[in-house]
């Protein structure tokens, strides 16, 4: 839904440039939210060549908040185990994590094209959203007052004016061009080959990285019957040697039967890089996906750390173009990402260089290594239970520290999400409870005396959601209920042992499930307050701002 006088160019709140996963998920959420959005897209259609195929619990979780993921779930093998193997082929490393703590696997093998579809899909549920193929950004002019953008497409040049724009356009983004911002790092020299095949001609369910020093190589499972291989190639091994069927052949002969009965749905040559922009946002420019920040795909977070930026930039966004929030709200987006960004490209260039080395004795090294580490039983629970990815934990930004009495404060990190019951329901994930917007969560008190009735009606003002959370026994006890504060019970007592390992009791809860701040219950008045300058939170805004203070929330 654009909006013009008839004779000027077209207006929207957000103009995002890339219908890529990131792209994509933040059309999304801003179609929720009810936020005028033009998405644009140089290709005709979605990219349906290899690309990701892990998919983690966090990005589950934002998927989830879109309202998108039961359709997403039949395009993925949960739980899948990553085992690391040597020339041989004998176990180094395995990883294999059962714990659930934000409500979904922690790794999951997916089918990138169909959750790209599903998510394209989606967007058919907001009338405020509007996509155009076959349009490339040319220029963006930004006035301090907005953005003037320049658009190419199959009827000649065209110009709308947004608010904002976001740049999810790859590695060679052109938004990120225009903004005048560097893409600082590395490219690895290596090339790799890329290959799906449908028809698994091994069917067995799990991930096995073979840390080959004559061939590095990767096989994995994906859903409805699809093998992805990636083989390392080497410097007198062509892009165009890679194509041909007897290449791939020989590549493929040492893991199946019959290599030249294979169905090769499509194959591509890679290589990796790890680079991050200067700048997440210039002005009224944001970046967000690869357009920011490039990784290695050893650990498959290219894709994921991408769907976080989405799910730290739209809320962002919605609350700004809104009214909710002021415009310093955005510049928190590049304190809080671009540190985890950054972890994550370390750890995936790092993870690579222990797995491609091609020189034999280096390779015999490592191995003996890596078994070494398997021995100690700390170590080998850290790496089976995957608990050397960073998590993102926001030193500053929007958050609000200095208010929790705990020395471990959960302040700046993700909260968890249990199970929980309600009285209309006897099992259902937390977030579902919660609602897609701001939220006060108490443990075993009443959100309205804890926060006083003033600070209770600013927050009910900017259309939080107040949350009970009680021990599972007092459920149906109905002596504190208010209208305004939804009542769940611990039916698991994860959330119990989560709030036993802290001191705080109350936590304000961001969009993206972010602890803003925690503390006792006797300063929850002074912590609503000062989280409402930090995060420059304003009750009221304009109609935008009522679409989503208004937003329909799930019933408890």
């Amino acid at each position: 839904m654009s909006t013009g006088n008839g004779s000027g160019p077209e207006r929207f709140d957000v103009v995002i440039v890339g219908a890529g996963p990131v792209g994509l998920t933040i059309a999304n959420s801003l179609g929720r939210y009810g936020v005028h959005t033009l998405l644009v897209e140089e290709r005709p259609s979605l990219i349906d060549y290899p690309r990701g195929v892990g998919i983690d619990d966090e990005s589950l979780r934002t998927m989830q908040a879109t309202g998108l993921v039961e359709r997403i779930l039949p395009h993925t093998n949960p739980n899948q185990i990553m085992r690391f193997v040597d020339g041989q082929r004998r176990l180094l490393a395995e990883i294999a994590p059962t714990e659930q703590q934000f409500g979904w696997p922690k790794r999951s093998g997916f089918i990138q094209p169909l959750v790209d579809a599903e998510l394209l899909a989606g967007l058919d549920r907001f009338d405020c959203v509007e996509i155009r193929w076959a349009t490339a950004l040319s220029e963006c002019d930004d006035t301090g007052d907005e953005v003037v953008v320049g658009l190419d497409t199959a009827d000649g040049a065209q110009q709308v004016r947004t608010r904002y724009v976001v740049g999810c356009d790859g590695g060679r983004s052109t938004t990120r061009h225009t903004m005048g911002v560097s893409f600082e790092g590395t490219t690895s020299p290596t090339r790799w080959l890329v290959v799906d095949i449908d028809g698994d001609p091994l069917g067995h369910p799990n991930v096995e990285v073979g840390a080959d020093p004559a061939r590095p190589n990767v096989s994995i499972s994906l859903a409805h019957g699809i093998r992805r291989f990636e083989f390392l190639l080497h410097d007198d091994e062509s892009d165009s040697d890679a194509e041909t069927a007897e290449f791939l052949a020989r590549l493929l002969a040492p893991f199946v039967p019959h290599p030249e009965r294979l169905d090769v749905i499509r194959r591509r040559v890679y290589t990796h890089h790890s680079r991050i922009a200067g700048e997440f946002r210039k002005g009224r420019l944001l970046l967000a996906g690869d357009a920011a920040h490039l990784m290695p795909v050893w650990q498959g977070q290219g894709y994921n750390s991408g769907i976080r930026d989405a799910a730290n930039l739209g809320w962002k966004l919605a609350a700004v173009v809104s009214g909710v929030a002021g415009d310093g709200l955005l510049d928190t987006y590049d304190q809080e990402r671009r540190k985890h960004a950054r972890a994550m490209i370390d750890l995936s260039t790092m993870v690579g260089r222990v797995i491609s080395p091609t020189n034999h004795r280096v390779a015999a090294v490592r191995d003996v290594a890596v078994r070494g580490l398997a021995l100690v039983p700390p170590l080998k629970r850290y790496v089976l239970g995957m608990r050397f990815k960073p998590m993102p934990r926001y030193d500053r930004g929007a958050v609000v520290h200095g208010w929790s009495r705990s020395p471990n404060s959960a302040v700046g990190t993700l909260f968890i999400q249990p199970r929980v019951a309600t009285r209309a329901q006897p099992d259902v994930l937390l977030d579902e409870t919660l609602g897609p917007w701001l939220a006060v969560l108490c443990w075993n008190n009443q959100p309205r005396k804890s926060l006083g009735e003033a600070e209770f009606a600013r927050w009910k003002e900017l259309g939080a959601r107040f949350v009970e959370a009680r021990p599972a026994t007092q459920l149906h006890w109905t002596g504190h209920d208010d209208p305004d504060v939804a009542v769940i019970g611990d039916h698991t007592g994860a959330l119990k042992k989560w709030f036993d390992g802290q001191l705080d009791s109350v936590l304000f809860l961001r969009p993206d499930r972010c602890i803003a701040g925690a503390c006792i219950a006797q300063h929850a008045p002074e912590l609503g307050a000062a989280l409402r300058r930090t995060l420059e939170l304003a009750p009221g805004g304009t109609d935008a701002a009522g679409r989503v203070l208004r937003l329909a929330q799930p019933t408890p």
